[in-house]
């Protein structure tokens, strides 16, 4: 039975455990990124080949698979981490591993139905990661105090991602050769497993008292289930609408009606929190300008990544006629390369800070999107398109670290959940919505794919967006890292009039 402990002690928790069960612990919860990135990269690696075995021939529907996805993701997170604020990290750790497991193993299922089933599962399995990832970090971050070693946990926390995304891809492809439903039926048998593992290792971190002499009733009060539903609802339609309108065209009136809903709920949304709200959803105190804009640049990079990577296996497997094994045999450096930033920004961020390190992301992201837009299909794989699987994980794996552990330091620890919400959410909603909008821009340039010079006109096009968004992403560091300059200038001078003052008197 796993240990209850004090939640004002929850600095000293990881000191409390052993060696082993402090790896133990670190890996459940190291799993939950890992775990989501499988699930984006094992449909990424044989998209055409569950597209041929449920009759999905639609390039704007197949990319429905993979935005789906990312949808639940980006858009359940925030009242996830409220959910494990009230009722416990541990609880939720646990419902999102078993919720993850149990739509992975329908989509495996759908091969029986149809590809209805498998999107409807796809939509909902997403909804798992959206409830493990918060919570995770949430639990990292009560967990351990602000210092070297925290830093290093969360940047190997973000390493996960290159590396689980690789292992999906590569057992996905593997699957593909015998039979392509069971990548999901492994997936569901490791998530049940991690289930388990999570309610013998993960230690019962209680709530604050306020929260436990609340009753239920109270406590759905206290989740803000008003605005949860109004901003859940607005970031559904308006992904909805972009990522509908690839596959079913612009000419759609309820893509339109959808897309000005979705709009004009954001700010009732904003209005729910602030005015009506008596514990918002959002933590305004840590939303400071520094912060809104290390969001800005998550926003812009990570974006940019959902069109890169979409569009890289697509410029890959079409264009280049790779198998799905040749395409992860391709894209391996990507882990390796990942873990590498991981370990270096665990290293560098305390003495460079947080502005600096989103600033190198952000180039790298440009520099990786700049490489597979001009990549010719005949090039040779050292070239460019190597470069580029070694340059982009620098983006992922020093930009996601940065945003979290400034949230994790900036809010209160019982809004540990809440606060690691908020660059969950960015990321993933943004690698939803880059897709959607990219989809949009693919076909209006790309003449519907009818020839291949069309198809790589059209892929180019996306690809250009994602280096207009990853610019914009530079740009935003390079302001934070201007006000961050003149904020310590302004610092030194207070510093050195202090000194004066005191030593005249």
């Amino acid at each position: 039975m796993s240990p209850h402990i004090d939640l004002t002690r929850t600095k000293s928790i990881a000191q409390q455990m052993s060696p082993m069960r402090e790896f133990l612990f670190v890996g459940i919860l190291c799993a939950a990124q890992f775990t989501t990135q499988m699930g984006l990269g094992n449909v990424l690696t044989i998209l055409h080949v569950i597209g041929e075995g449920l009759n999905i021939t639609n390039p704007g529907v197949l990319s429905w698979l993979i935005a789906g996805y990312s949808l639940t993701v980006g858009s359940f997170i925030l009242i996830s981490g409220r959910f494990g604020d009230v009722f416990g990290y541990k609880k939720m750790m646990v419902i999102g591993y078993a919720w993850f497991a149990l739509w992975s193993m329908v989509a495996g299922l759908s091969v029986y139905s149809g590809g209805v089933l498998f999107i409807f599962a796809r939509v909902l399995s997403g909804i798992g990661p959206a409830i493990i990832l918060p919570n995770a970090l949430g639990l990292l971050g009560a967990t351990y105090a602000p210092g070297k070693r925290k830093n290093m946990i969360f940047s190997l926390f973000g390493a996960c991602a290159p590396v689980g995304a690789v292992v999906g891809g590569c057992f996905a492809g593997l699957w593909s050769l015998l039979w392509w439903p069971w990548t999901f039926w492994t997936l569901a048998v490791a998530l049940f497993i991690l289930a388990i593992l999570a309610v013998l290792i993960l230690p019962s971190v209680p709530v604050k008292p306020e929260y436990q002499l609340l009753s239920l009733k109270e406590k759905f009060i206290d989740l803000d289930l008003l605005g949860a539903s109004v901003g859940i609802t607005a970031m559904i339609l308006f992904n909805f609408a972009w990522n509908q309108a690839p596959g079913f065209g612009w000419h759609q009136a309820y893509i339109y009606v959808l897309l000005i809903i979705g709009l004009l709920m954001f700010p009732v949304f904003f209005w729910i929190e602030l005015k009506i709200a008596p514990k918002p959803l959002l933590p305004f105190d840590a939303l400071t300008g520094d912060v809104s804009l290390i969001l800005g640049c998550i926003a812009c990079g990570w974006a940019s990544f959902g069109i890169w990577v979409y569009y890289f296996f697509q410029f890959l497997q079409i264009l280049r006629g790779e198998s799905p094994l040749l395409t992860i045999a391709h894209i391996c450096p990507l882990a390796i390369s990942g873990v590498a930033a991981a370990i270096t920004t665990g290293r560098v961020i305390g003495r460079w800070g947080p502005g600096w390190v989103m600033f190198c992301s952000m180039c790298a992201f440009l520099t990786g999107n700049v490489l597979i837009a001009t990549a010719p299909i005949s090039q040779s794989y050292w070239a460019q398109t190597f470069v580029c699987a070694i340059i982009i994980p620098w983006g992922m794996d020093m930009s996601f670290p940065a945003g979290t552990l400034i949230l994790s330091n900036t809010v209160k620890k019982e809004h540990q959940g809440m606060g690691a919400s908020l660059v969950n959410t960015v990321v993933n909603y943004s690698i939803s919505i880059g897709v959607g909008i990219a989809g949009t821009v693919d076909v209006q340039l790309g003449r519907g794919g009818r020839t291949k010079e069309d198809l790589l006109r059209g892929y180019r096009s996306a690809l250009y967006l994602a280096v207009g968004l990853s610019a914009l992403g530079m740009c935003l560091a390079l302001l934070l890292l201007v006000k961050m300059f003149i904020l310590g200038k302004k610092e030194s001078r207070d510093e050195e009039r202090e000194t004066v003052e005191k030593s005249e008197a």
